[in-house]
C-alpha cells in the first residue's frame, strides 16, 4: 500500500506518514456520508449552529499543539500563533450569517424558493493555509445540511486529522465528515464518477484545470480558488510609512506563500524613493530561521522545489537588469540551495520579467515607478490573474473610482492580504471561479428549490 509522506521543511526529515485510503474505505466513507447527510439535513439549523460553535471550541483547545505541528509541516513560525484567530472570526461570522443566508425567499400565493443542501461536498485543501481554506467550505457546508469529505494536502496531513477530532468532539453525527488521505488518481476517480455533488479546490492554475477536466461531464459543481499575482498601487497622497508597514507584511507573511500575497507594487514617482528605502529597510529586519524559535519571523518555504523556482525568478530578473535591495549577508540561513529563502526586493523591473508576470509564491516582490493613476491601473490589469489588489491613498473617493477599473475579485484601500468573512472571496481571470465566504459561500453548497403550493 502506498503512503502519504510529509517531509518537514525544517530539517528535511520525515515528519508524518499516513497510508492512502483503500478503495473499500473510500466507498464506505461515501456511502456513510450519503446516509448521514439525509438525517443531518432534517436537523434544525440552531442545532447545526451549536455544533459548529462546539467545533470551534475544540479547535481552540487544540491550538497550542496545532501551532508547532504547522511549523514542522509547512514552516510557518510559531510566533504567529497558527490560524485559530482567523478561523474563529470566520466560523462565528458564518454561524451568524446562516439563518439569513439559508432563509427562504418568500413570494405571494404559496410561492417560495428555499435553499436545500447540495448533498455531498468534497474539499480539496492546500497546505499553505490548511485550516482556513478548508473551513471556508466545510463550515458553511455543514451548516447548510451537507456531508463533507476532506482531502488534506500531503504537506499538511495532520490538519485533516485535527478537523476530524474537533468535529467528533463537537458531537457531529458519525459519517457526516470524513478525512481521507487520497492520491491524485483516487481524487480524480471520485470526481469523474460524479460521486460528490460539489467540490472545492484551492491550489495552482494547472491544478484547477486538472480538476475541471476531471469533473467534466459529471455535473459536479465546482468552486476554484487558484493563483494570484496581486498588485498594490501607492499613490502620491498615500501614508508612506503605513503603506510600507502593511505591504511588507502582505508580501512576506507566510514566506510569501499566500494566494493573495502582494507580489508586485506600483509606486507614484512622487513618493518612490522614501517608499523603496522604507520597504527595503523594513524587509531587512526579518529573521530567517527555525520556525520553532519564537524569535524567527520568516520560516522556510514548504519545500525546496518551491524555493528553487523563486530563486530562478530572482536570478532571471537580476540578469535582465533589475536591482536587488536586500543584502544576502543579513540572512545566513539562506544557503542558496534549500527551503530557507531570504526576502528580496527588486526594482528596475518590468513586465517582460517572470517575477512581474508569473506567480512567485515566495518572499520576493518587484516594485515599479509610475507617473500616475492611468499607468498604475494599466499595469495592475496587465496580468492573467485577478484575485486581490490594493490601493494606498488618503483619497477614498479616488480609491473607489480606481477600484471600479481594477480587474480583481477583491480590491482593498489601505490594507491588503485579508479575507473579510462577510464579503465574497472570489477571483477573476485565471484566479478562479465561484465564491466562498459571506452568504455567497452558502450559495455554493446549496441549490435553490422552488415551491408553488396551490390550495385545492
Amino acid at each position: 500500500m502506498r503512503d502519504l509522506i510529509c517531509l518537514s521543511p525544517v530539517d528535511g526529515r520525515e515528519y508524518a506518514r499516513r497510508p492512502l485510503a483503500t478503495d473499500a474505505e473510500i466507498e464506505r466513507a461515501l456511502a456513510e456520508a450519503r446516509r448521514a447527510q439525509r438525517e443531518w439535513a432534517r436537523t434544525p439549523l440552531d442545532e447545526r449552529c451549536a455544533t459548529m460553535l462546539r467545533f470551534l471550541a475544540a479547535m481552540g483547545a487544540s491550538n497550542p499543539d496545532i501551532v508547532p505541528e504547522l511549523a514542522w509541516q509547512m514552516g510557518r513560525p510559531v510566533r504567529y500563533g497558527g490560524e485559530y484567530r482567523s478561523l474563529a472570526e470566520r466560523v462565528l461570522a458564518m454561524v451568524d450569517l446562516a439563518p439569513a443566508a439559508l432563509a427562504p425567499f418568500l413570494a405571494e400565493g404559496g410561492r417560495s424558493v428555499v435553499r436545500v443542501p447540495a448533498g455531498l461536498v468534497l474539499v480539496i485543501a492546500p497546505w499553505n493555509y490548511p485550516f482556513l481554506t478548508a473551513a471556508n467550505t466545510i463550515v458553511p457546508a455543514l451548516l447548510a445540511g451537507n456531508a463533507v469529505i476532506l482531502k488534506p494536502s500531503a504537506q499538511t496531513p495532520l490538519a485533516g486529522e485535527r478537523f476530524a477530532e474537533a468535529l467528533r468532539a463537537a458531537g457531529l453525527p458519525e459519517g457526516l465528515f470524513a478525512n481521507l488521505f487520497l492520491s491524485h488518481e483516487q481524487t480524480g476517480r471520485i470526481l469523474q464518477t460524479g460521486r460528490v455533488d460539489h467540490a472545492t479546490f484551492t491550489g495552482s492554475v494547472e491544478g484547477g484545470r486538472a480538476v475541471e477536466r476531471t469533473a467534466a461531464g459529471s455535473f459536479t459543481s465546482l468552486t476554484l480558488e487558484l493563483g494570484g499575482k496581486d498588485p498594490a498601487y501607492v499613490r502620491e497622497d498615500a501614508d508612506v510609512a503605513g503603506a510600507v508597514e502593511n505591504l511588507v507584511d502582505g508580501s512576506f507573511y507566510n514566506s510569501g506563500q499566500s494566494c493573495c500575497g502582494v507580489e508586485r507594487i506600483y509606486v507614484h514617482e512622487g513618493v518612490w524613493q522614501p517608499f523603496v528605502d522604507g520597504f527595503a529597510e523594513t524587509a531587512s529586519r526579518y529573521r530567517l530561521g527555525d520556525p520553532l524559535d519564537p524569535e524567527t519571523s520568516l520560516g522556510p518555504m514548504a519545500n525546496t522545489k518551491g524555493a528553487a523556482s523563486v530563486r530562478d525568478q530572482v536570478r532571471q530578473a537580476i540578469e535582465a537588469g533589475s536591482a536587488a535591495h536586500i543584502l544576502a549577508q543579513l540572512f545566513p540561513a539562506d544557503t542558496g540551495d534549500g527551503p530557507y529563502l531570504m526576502p528580496q526586493v527588486l526594482t528596475w523591473v518590468d513586465h517582460s520579467m517572470a517575477v512581474m508576470r508569473e506567480e512567485t509564491f515566495g518572499p520576493v516582490v518587484g516594485i515599479m515607478k509610475v507617473a500616475g493613476d492611468e499607468e498604475a491601473v494599466r499595469l495592475m490589469n496587465d496580468s492573467a490573474y485577478g484575485l486581490t489588489a490594493s490601493i494606498w491613498t488618503s483619497d477614498i473617493e479616488a480609491a473607489e473610482r480606481l477600484a471600479a477599473q481594477v480587474e480583481a475579485g477583491t480590491v482593498f484601500a489601505n490594507r491588503c492580504d485579508y479575507l473579510d468573512p462577510l464579503l465574497a472571496w472570489t477571483g477573476v481571470k485565471h484566479s478562479g471561479r465561484g465564491a466562498s465566504l459571506g452568504r455567497f459561500g452558502f450559495e455554493a453548497v446549496t441549490r435553490p428549490k422552488s415551491l408553488h403550493l396551490r390550495s385545492a
